[in-house]
């Protein structure tokens, strides 16, 4: 069952004006790294007459009103985040102005009460100048905040109709092989064909999206894989074997549903059944730091068949990157005459996108 579109976390109800996270450490680094280039490329004109005293004056200024502007942001956001159409980002805007024209006049008062002498335009210009740069910078990263916002809203429209028509295709030849099985099995073995029932009736729920595209678990998704792999070993019997080697795998988790069992349907598929004596599928999986590896071991056939592993894997390639980021690592390909599919997801706290 598809979940409404009024889900507030969902990609669609964020919508077009979605303001980026002011609490991350990537937008806080951002704002660093802008303040610093600034005072840098300001340092560096020719008609500057500020020596190195100066130039470390004003980083320490830039850095200090990154900051404050950060964390300004970050309280700010949900108040901003309440207003219509583009006034999210225009409210932003102009709380970046206010905050440094205010910072200005304050670093200024205090030079001059502390008779430091650091600065040597008048209050007025000094405030002028830093907000009208200010104002432009602060434009111009909005607009780059506000392109990428667009950006990821349009990967996660199409991540999730990838998502969508992967759940929504099951392959017929499996369909009639799955009910040929069972009508095999209905009166020499009843029990067994009724697990065989069981076990398509939960990836036939999985397939067409009873539990919504939102992520499940490690564990979950490994169940229908072992479901699969039941059905699978009642039709091939002796000809497909399966060694599993997963070790001390955390069983929560969080995976996007339908991302193992299609890759270990391509090793059967492609690596199983075009072999007449079968072979060995290998199921290997361990923690790696604070994240987990997966690979999906299966023989090459001789003559490959129709399709091969590479419309799926573009999907899984697609859907991981969207998840985990560019921490998240696919890799496919022949290995000492084996096909080897290796996932290497990150970490729980370097999740990505929790909410998709």
């Amino acid at each position: 069952m598809r979940e409404s579109n009024d889900d507030p976390q969902s990609p669609g109800h964020q919508g077009h004006h979605a303001l980026p996270d002011f609490c991350s450490a990537p937008v806080i680094f951002a704002l660093l790294v802008v303040g610093a280039i600034t005072v840098t490329v300001m340092w560096l004109a020719p008609n500057n007459s500020h020596g190195w005293r100066g130039y470390s004056v004003g980083m320490l200024f830039a850095q200090w009103l990154a900051l404050v502007i950060g964390v300004a942001l970050c309280k700010l956001k949900p108040l901003l985040q309440r207003l219509p159409g583009h006034a999210p980002y225009a409210g932003v805007w102009l709380a970046m102005v206010a905050i440094v024209a205010c910072g200005s006049a304050a670093v200024h008062w205090m030079d001059g009460a502390m008779q430091m002498q650091l600065l040597t335009d008048t209050t007025g210009d000094f405030v002028q100048n830093n907000t009208a740069i200010t104002a432009l910078l602060g434009a111009a990263m909005l607009r780059y905040f506000y392109l990428q916002a667009q950006w990821q809203t349009r990967l996660a429209a199409v991540t999730q109709a990838q998502v969508a028509a992967l759940q929504a295709r099951i392959r017929p030849h499996f369909l009639f092989n799955s009910m040929n099985t069972v009508a095999a099995l209905v009166r020499v073995d009843p029990a067994a064909a009724e697990r065989t029932v069981e076990d398509l009736s939960e990836l036939f729920r999985a397939a067409l999206g009873e539990h919504s595209t939102r992520d499940g678990t490690l564990g979950e998704e490994l169940g229908l894989v072992e479901r699969y792999l039941d059905i699978e070993q009642l039709r091939l019997g002796e000809r497909l074997r399966v060694r599993r080697e997963l070790l001390d795998l955390p069983a929560d988790y969080p995976l996007p549903r339908l991302l193992l069992q299609p890759l270990v349907e391509n090793a059967v598929r492609h690596g199983i059944q075009p072999l007449r004596e079968g072979g060995e599928i290998i199921l290997r999986g361990h923690r790696e730091g604070e994240g987990i590896l997966i690979e999906i071991d299966n023989p090459l056939a001789g003559t490959p068949t129709p399709g091969g592993h590479g419309h799926g894997l573009d999907n899984v390639r697609q859907r991981v990157a969207y998840r985990y980021g560019a921490r998240a690592r696919v890799q496919a390909g022949p290995v000492d005459g084996r096909f080897v599919v290796r996932l290497q997801l990150p970490g729980q706290a370097s999740h990505a996108r929790t909410d998709r």
